[in-house]
């Protein structure tokens, strides 16, 4: 059971029946946060490899009688023409995309001083180049429609803003640096045209999802053991993060929300 913040229903009105991109929607965060925007009335473009997975939520939130609607998207990320032609598919089908969340986002356990290219490769191929290629085309949906309130939402990480002691996601946290970089310089960029598009990152520590069973594949106990030390995050209190972001008013812009569990160290 979710809970909306409070005003965060008044503040979504503007958004029912608006279009928003989910990247990454199959799993984990994005698909809670796929699920809750389709709760708020809005059409969400939920995009993943394993389309199959957002078709099952398709169904849930039809189940559960949800305002909106949800359209899987097959899309592989790590492909340039994979997204422009999910772009013209959005163009064709919805008009193009007020919303844009940057969810997708991976992680392998490559270290600095003996991981592989390839790894390192598809990470930055993903968490960096692939948001900003959607991040391009987004505005670019919005500007050819005089969207001037579109807001664009990169699912950031603690790891953009302090390097833990563990060599297997050196590489990794090094993309979300990229990330709160690419954020404030998207803002600049959208401020100095003169446009009152929003951009914001959604920094959470710990989430209990199939990020960490997929980083750990060849060692189950440690991917275990990462959501047991203490009770971690969920995937929908980061969903309802991005309710607030969006829920505030139109002059507010909220740069960076910072979020963990009340028992991780750092």
């Amino acid at each position: 059971m979710s809970v909306l913040p409070a005003g965060a229903h008044v503040g979504m009105d503007r958004w029912r029946g608006r279009v928003a991109l989910v990247t990454g929607a199959s799993v984990g965060i994005g698909s809670a946060i796929a699920k809750e925007l389709v709760r708020c009335g809005m059409k969400v473009v939920g995009c993943a490899r394993d389309v199959e997975k957002i078709q099952k939520l398709e169904s849930e939130c039809q189940s559960a009688g949800y305002s909106g609607v949800l359209v899987p998207f097959k899309c592989d990320l790590s492909s340039e023409e994979e997204i422009l032609s999910m772009f013209s598919a959005i163009r064709a089908q919805h008009q193009g995309v007020d919303v844009c969340v940057n969810n997708a986002g991976l992680a392998h356990a490559e270290s600095l001083l003996s991981g592989k290219t390839s790894g390192w490769k598809n990470m930055l191929d993903v968490n960096v180049v692939a948001l900003c290629i959607c991040t391009r085309e987004a505005y670019q949906s919005m500007k050819e429609r005089n969207v001037d309130d579109g807001h664009i939402i990169n699912i950031n990480s603690l790891s953009g803003h302090r390097v833990l002691p563990i060599a297997d996601v050196h590489f990794y946290s090094s993309t979300k640096y990229a990330v709160t970089a690419l954020t404030e310089g998207l803002r600049q960029e959208l401020r100095e045209a003169n446009t009152h598009i929003k951009a914001t990152c959604i920094s959470p520590g710990v989430v209990e999802t199939e990020f960490a069973p997929r980083l750990h594949s060849q060692n189950p106990d440690k991917a275990a053991a990462a959501y047991t030390k203490f009770k971690p995050l969920e995937a929908i209190d980061v969903a309802n993060a991005v309710i607030y972001v969006l829920s505030a008013p139109p002059h507010v812009q909220i740069g960076d929300i910072q979020m963990r569990a009340v028992e991780q160290v750092s």
